[in-house]
């Protein structure tokens, strides 16, 4: 099981939305103050004006995909840096990891959330700006040879396949350390939990209608997709961190998992929750309510992100207020534990 972080700092380095301006809460960091707090070499002084002059050629840029650092430390132990997530493409990650001069070969581990090449896409490229030959590549052990994508109303022919996610001998070859894990289990120094497969309870989360995989032959039916895994870090004094980069299996049901492993309130919900396909709206009031009213206590935050979609971004804040955070690539989110309001909780029957 994992172990309680004392600190926990997430970098979003992929995601569709860049949000630059909008009120966010504390601890809370847009880009551009981060680039002008650091004295970015993103920045110039203009000769005439004397000021900084903001280069957005090598500012953050969107992507339809998720990729988020994850920095955990643990008392006085070294922190440890971890990648969920790789986005879609060999540019937008590397990209990003440069503008915000993110330590790449100080990455010891990259969760892949699930075999979609919206999130793995830049995992090879990656690999290769990194350089760091002990880098573990932690993935799901079922690799699709292909993923397609079917439209309804019958969703029985195949319009498009996603392209393939990096195969386990291209992953070694880039320089990762392929970890398969079907099972859950914890890394960076016991400070975040990889789900196993997660359970499908909920009534009105049925999966990805039109989801489709390649078994050789044929198109073969892959609505549940059973390789998702989401990731947690239990956080002293606040609760639950819970990552699900693109929720194919119901944020809902990823929430009800980690809560049964861990008996501890959720804190803040970040990730897709997959909400924006037509098809799929009749879910953002029943999830919504879920997290709302029949979760106890609420979570503090919710960061819907990449494929949650507009109209569930904008149902969330009208329910949530500001707890309902506008997060986007860029972004830098500061979680601070408090282990006397850990031990006041505990003994309190609220943690």
């Amino acid at each position: 099981m994992a172990r309680r972080v004392d600190k926990l700092t997430i970098t979003f380095l992929v995601d569709n939305c860049i949000e630059w301006f909008t009120k966010l809460p504390p601890g809370f960091t847009h880009e551009l103050p981060q680039h002008l707090q650091q004295k970015s070499p993103t920045l110039h002084i203009h000769p005439a004006t004397g000021v900084p002059v903001l280069d957005f050629n090598e500012f953050c840029c969107g992507a339809h995909g998720f990729s988020a650092l994850i920095e955990t430390q643990i008392g006085d132990e070294p922190s440890h840096l971890t990648l969920f997530d790789t986005g879609p493409d060999s540019s937008s990650l590397v990209r990003n990891i440069a503008g915000l001069q993110v330590p790449a070969d100080k990455i010891s581990r990259v969760i892949t959330s699930h075999w979609h090449s919206d999130h793995t896409g830049g995992l090879l490229s990656f690999l290769k700006y990194a350089k760091n030959p002990n880098c573990i590549v932690d993935c799901h052990p079922n690799r699709p040879l292909s993923r397609g994508m079917a439209r309804g109303p019958l969703y029985d022919t195949v319009f498009a396949a996603l392209p393939d996610d990096p195969s386990f001998d291209e992953i070694a070859a880039a320089g990762g350390v392929v970890e398969p894990h079907a099972e859950g289990h914890a890394v960076a120094g016991g400070g975040v939990w990889v789900s196993g497969e997660i359970p499908r309870v909920t009534s009105f989360e049925e999966g990805i209608r039109g989801g489709k995989r390649w078994d050789g032959a044929k198109w073969i039916d892959d609505e549940l997709i059973m390789d998702e895994r989401y990731a947690v870090i239990d956080v002293t004094g606040k609760g639950l961190v819970i990552f699900s980069a693109c929720s194919h299996a119901g944020i809902v049901n990823v929430v009800r998992d980690a809560i049964k492993t861990f008996a501890r309130p959720v804190y803040m919900v970040i990730g897709g929750l997959h909400l924006a396909p037509p098809d799929l709206r009749e879910r953002i009031a029943p999830t919504i309510e879920f997290l709302t009213e029949k979760l106890v206590p609420a979570p503090t935050y919710v960061l819907p992100m990449h494929c949650s979609g507009f109209e569930a971004k904008v149902k969330l804040e009208a329910a949530m207020g500001e707890a309902c955070v506008p997060a986007g690539v860029g972004l830098k989110v500061e979680v601070q534990g408090d282990r006397d309001m850990d031990a006041r909780l505990l003994a309190s029957k609220v943690l």
